[in-house]
């Protein structure tokens, strides 16, 4: 699988979003690899992280975030469900599973009625411990500031919007994957 064969599909040369995309979705995946290189004990099928971490973001375009080139008419939080979609009409549902599980640190189906999101009324949190590597890999990565790394408070504080089970997750995540 060519997961940059499958970008090129939905993002056209010489555009801007596909560079932010593109970049922010290496960074994510040397990440992602970096902790499976740590971790050897968690046995983390590391062509499925890159290839996994390379689509997470695919559904961006269809949101509406101008700030980084993206004008889709849907809110930016509905970027992983769309992505989802994508991927899984490519033929890659456990991919998708990666795309529709990675907002925030995963939203739980209580979460989203809290909120009053507008994503699809369903448990949305990373189950296999790929999906969660990918998950927290992503929150130390903007796309509006793609040379630089956060900090695990500046990543913890991205999350604190979708509520106190995000914030666990991710310091969970802290403690098993860093």
């Amino acid at each position: 699988m060519d997961p940059i064969k499958i970008i090129n599909k939905y993002y056209p040369e010489g555009n801007e979003l596909k560079q932010i995309l593109l970049t922010h979705s290496r960074s994510v995946a040397d990440k992602a690899l970096w902790i499976a290189d740590r971790h050897l004990e968690l046995s983390l099928d590391k062509e499925f992280l890159y290839e996994a971490a390379m689509l997470h973001d695919i559904g961006i375009f269809l949101t509406d975030a101008e700030g980084i080139q993206c004008f889709g008419d849907k809110p930016y939080i509905c970027h992983g469900y769309l992505g989802a979609d994508l991927v899984r009409s490519e033929g890659y549902p456990r991919h998708a599973l990666v795309c529709e599980r990675h907002t925030g640190a995963g939203l739980a189906l209580d979460e989203i009625i809290t909120l009053n999101l507008p994503v699809p009324h369903r448990e949305m949190i990373p189950v296999s411990l790929e999906e969660q590597v990918i998950c927290f890999a992503d929150k130390f990565y903007s796309k509006t500031r793609l040379d630089k790394e956060k900090t695990v408070e500046k990543a913890r504080k991205s999350i604190e919007r979708y509520g106190i089970e995000g914030l666990q997750r991710f310091d969970h995540w802290c403690e098993q994957f860093l």
